[in-house]
């Protein structure tokens, strides 16, 4: 079992900045990737970023340039900085975890006005 817990939501003006924290717990082991999805009200959950142990990482198209995502591999934790922040981005941001099965957050709300 792997738990994660998010930290970092908040409401925030249009190009300003938020950094979302993800820490894991558990049977941290072998995780691989980590990561965070987001959830508009009426969308479907999508992917924003991911990174590998080897600190590849992926991106939305819709988030390059803007989010970087980084982790501490000594906490445990995975990082989300997003700047230039849009409207668009109001989502509800969930941390995930692959080991053996995904493993996700309980989210954390990210509200972006005009």
């Amino acid at each position: 079992q792997v738990q994660l817990v998010e930290f970092g939501g908040g409401l925030v003006q249009a190009g300003g900045s938020l950094r979302l924290s993800c820490a894991a717990s558990g049977s941290i082991f072998s995780i691989n990737p980590m990561g965070w999805y987001r959830q508009a009200p009426g969308k479907q959950r999508e992917l924003v970023a991911t990174m590998t142990t080897g600190d590849s990482t992926n991106y939305a198209d819709s988030v390059k340039g803007r989010f970087t995502i980084s982790r501490d591999n000594a906490k445990n934790t995975v990082y989300l900085q997003m700047n230039s922040l849009k409207p668009e981005d109001t989502a509800v941001y969930y941390c995930y975890a692959f080991r053996i099965l995904t493993y996700w957050g309980q989210g954390t709300r990210v509200t972006v006005s005009a």
